[in-house]
């Protein structure tokens, strides 16, 4: 049986962290979707084929990785893809009480599928979307912390800001 893992999130950017837990996603599983929400909730910076198309290029030639959307409850999604799994990334421990309570409810809504918990490499540990947001809306490098597409991409959104 082919061990599928959805890697679920907004992605407003991607980011180099969460490209390392996709890479260490694939040590574990056949194949990782990259499942981006569209959740206009969050408001995100970017619209939903920007995110997709950041990812897509970000992750352009890393075998058994796909990029797609999603809109709804995860788990949802999940089944109709044939995943097996839901990875999360856990950078602090501020992150695991939140984590907890959804991969809870994700189990209480469909018991077969499972959550991994995956922390990054140090290097990103302290990176989120929103900090690499902030950073790069005054004009901060995030160089080696976002792909090349992506830095280009923030650039451009903030080239009118301070």
């Amino acid at each position: 049986m082919k061990r599928v893992a959805i890697c679920p999130g907004t992605f407003d950017p991607i980011t180099n962290g969460h490209i390392d837990i996709v890479q260490r996603s694939l040590r574990i599983f056949d194949e990782v979707i990259v499942a981006i929400a569209e959740n206009p909730k969050k408001r995100p910076l970017f619209d939903i084929e920007k995110r997709l198309y950041l990812a897509r290029e970000s992750l352009k030639g890393m075998k058994g990785v796909r990029v797609e959307s999603f809109d709804g409850l995860l788990v949802h999604y999940v089944k109709r893809v044939g995943g097996t799994a839901i990875v999360r990334g856990l950078r602090a421990v501020s992150d695991f009480e939140y984590e907890l309570q959804m991969a809870l409810m994700n189990r209480r809504l469909d018991a077969e599928i499972e959550t991994v918990f995956m922390m990054p490499s140090e290097e990103y540990s302290f990176l989120s979307s929103t900090i690499i947001k902030e950073v790069a809306f005054y004009g901060g490098s995030v160089k080696g912390l976002v792909p090349e597409v992506v830095e280009k991409a923030l650039k451009e959104v903030f080239k009118k800001c301070p």
